[in-house]
């Protein structure tokens, strides 16, 4: 079956059993400033897995976007990917392992037509400890729906990954694993956990792909095993429990299923193969790159390669299909990264020019019918990529000569971080190529140099200017002249007693902090947005004087960062809109700031828009905005 066959028939299945299908959330999580992308199909419903009702029901479903970057050093093996879908079924206080367990067992084998010969499942061993009881119920409910496929189901106790390794098989179908792997909490294990956060034993299957195994993962083989002989495909998780504040375990009063499978895992299953890559859903990219570069996907010496290009550009082009782009912060700088790899790995298979945007199609094809979105955007996710790929291309050959030459030994610090400045190699492709050639890189000393380059670039910019601005850019000198108006706007519409706490300027978007105890409302988010594009539309001129600081404070100028100033200030005003204490630089009109650079260089009308506000402390608030 395809992965999107997979997809549609594990809805329906759900959707049958009284699911309401809920659309997938975005890549980048709403309200969520812990974490830079959606990981998972349950984060962006925890606040209902803790008990606030969902407007769909008791019973959902979905198959979520997901990204982890903690997986990107790991894409290259069989299974890795950045970007994955989930398929997820969830219970809010309704069914139980009586209903989850037979219900994901009867898809995998009635609909995806799994042999069930080739399912192995993990159950929760318990916490003596915490008197948290073994999970015998969930192994009762697999031994009884094995024995209905002719199938008798032994189950062994193994405990941890190195006892399994220790013990193998011997023969079993149902295996009890302790808290670091069958137990689910945000916390981790019940030792882990708050009190006042629920969590509960999970219930994992895995598919046995029947491969030899690799005892350089232990002498024997288990289902937690890493050589790639079983891999997971999905997992039940029973939130039953609740901490107390004296350290003990209580029921919840509502009891819920939170299960997540790997839309990618389970479409391997059905083919077969565990090589995740040669699923549809990237297998289409594969082969444009073997008849683009001539080269065999199954030669050893280039499949990582082949792997890399593929999964790097599908994660890309979702991620800029959810508003990321390839910046030098936060989000943006992962994008950067999955293009700037699969470019240098473009470039191992012979593609050295243009190679990943017309890639692109590949994928916003696949997912047509159920990420219509991302074709709509393609034209932008194709300049996109481009753009950043020809930036990066040109930089990249000479780079690698670079580095050829100083292959001869194991790398310094100062030579890791000359190819940072000079040529853009993020540290871990100077680590990748090393690790490649058999020689060492000195993560310690790279450390030091970029330490020691942050702090003359801090003193630098306290010389030349305040503000918290990333570069001198056209933009970012819009970006932080609408700081200004922004500044003002919220004392206008928020009161006098707010104030500037801190900014963070880029060429993309500004980011402005400031003193307030509670979140802006949306009518006074439109009021202030409002007020910022009514300045910049009466063309004020943007003027500054150094006085003294007593002159300023007469005149009722604000103050930014609580800063201490000397004797001597320079104040900047915008027509008699706002007058602030500030180093500079800023636009002379805020005309300027409607006239925005878009990626291909043109300049456009623009208008002030906030794209977020959220708490960063307390008592202090963030803006994310942008001219767009």
């Amino acid at each position: 079956m395809t992965s999107e066959q997979i997809r549609t028939a594990y809805l329906n299945f759900f959707k049958e059993k009284g699911h309401t299908v809920i659309p997938s959330a975005s890549l980048v999580p709403e309200n969520d400033p812990t974490t830079l992308f959606t990981g998972s199909g349950m984060q962006p419903l925890v606040p209902y897995l803790l008990g606030a009702p969902h407007p769909a029901g008791k019973r959902l479903a979905n198959s979520q976007k997901s990204f982890r970057t903690e997986d990107i050093e790991e894409v290259g093996d069989n299974r890795h990917t950045t970007f994955f879908e989930m398929l997820g079924n969830w219970s809010l206080g309704d069914y139980f392992k009586q209903e989850q367990l037979p219900w994901f067992f009867k898809f995998l084998t009635d609909v995806v037509r799994l042999d069930p010969k080739r399912l192995y499942v993990t159950v929760f061993a318990g916490d003596a400890e915490n008197r948290i009881s073994k999970d015998e119920e969930s192994a009762s409910i697999w031994k009884k729906l094995f024995a209905e496929k002719g199938i008798e189901a032994k189950e062994i106790e193994l405990l941890t990954v190195e006892k399994g390794a220790e013990q193998g098989m011997q023969e079993g179908r149902i295996f009890y694993y302790d808290a670091s792997k069958n137990w689910w909490s945000r916390a981790g294990s019940p030792q882990k956990m708050p009190a006042g956060e629920p969590g509960g034993p999970d219930s994992e299957v895995f598919f046995d792909f029947q491969t030899p195994h690799d005892p350089t993962f232990g002498k024997e083989c288990h289902p937690n095993c890493d050589c790639g002989r079983f891999m997971e495909i999905g997992n039940s998780v029973f939130m039953e429990f609740i901490k107390a504040p004296d350290g003990t375990f209580g029921e919840l009063p509502k009891r819920n299923v939170d299960f997540g499978g790997g839309l990618e895992r389970i479409t391997a299953a059905s083919n077969g193969d565990n090589d995740i890559f040669k699923i549809d859903a990237l297998w289409g990219i594969v082969r444009k790159l073997e008849q683009k570069s001539g080269k065999n996907y199954d030669d050893p010496q280039f499949q990582k390669s082949f792997r890399v290009v593929a999964d790097h550009l599908r994660g890309a082009v979702f991620l800029i299909g959810d508003g990321v782009g390839p910046w030098h912060t936060e989000g943006g700088y992962v994008v950067r990264r999955l293009i700037r790899r699969a470019t240098r790995h473009a470039h191992r298979l012979g593609l050295t020019e243009n190679t990943l945007a017309p890639l692109v199609s590949e994928v916003t094809g696949v997912y047509r019918s159920v990420y219509p979105e991302l074709a709509e955007k393609k034209g932008k996710i194709e300049n996109t990529i481009s753009i950043e790929e020809q930036k990066f291309g040109e930089t990249l050959a000479k780079g690698l000569s670079r580095f050829e030459k100083l292959a001869g030994k194991n790398i310094s610090g100062t030579d890791a971080f000359m190819l940072f400045t000079t040529y853009g190699f993020p540290l871990e492709i100077t680590m990748e190529l090393a690790k490649e050639r058999n020689i060492s890189v000195d993560i310690e000393g790279f450390n030091g140099e970029m330490e020691k380059h942050r702090a003359t670039s801090r003193a630098g910019a306290e010389q030349k200017f305040k503000g918290g601005l990333a570069d001198h850019s056209e933009m970012s000198v819009k970006y932080h002249t609408a700081t200004h108006l922004l500044h003002q706007a919220l004392r206008d519409v928020l009161g006098k007693e707010v104030f500037q706490k801190g900014s963070n300027i880029t060429p993309e978007r500004l980011r402005f902090d400031f003193g307030f105890e509670r979140k802006m409302t949306e009518e006074e988010k439109k009021k202030v947005e409002d007020m910022v594009n009514n300045q910049i539309a009466k063309a004020l001129q943007v003027s500054y004087e150094d006085i003294s600081i007593a002159e300023a404070q007469k005149r009722g100028a604000i103050g930014l960062f609580e800063e201490k100033y000397g004797d001597k200030v320079r104040v900047y005003k915008i027509g008699d809109y706002s007058l602030e204490f500030c180093g500079g630089p800023h636009v002379s009109n805020t005309s300027d700031l409607a006239d925005v650079r878009d990626p291909d260089g043109n300049i456009r009308k623009g208008v002030f828009k906030i794209q977020k506000e959220e708490a960063v402390a307390q008592g202090v608030r963030r803006i994310k905005a942008v001219l767009e």
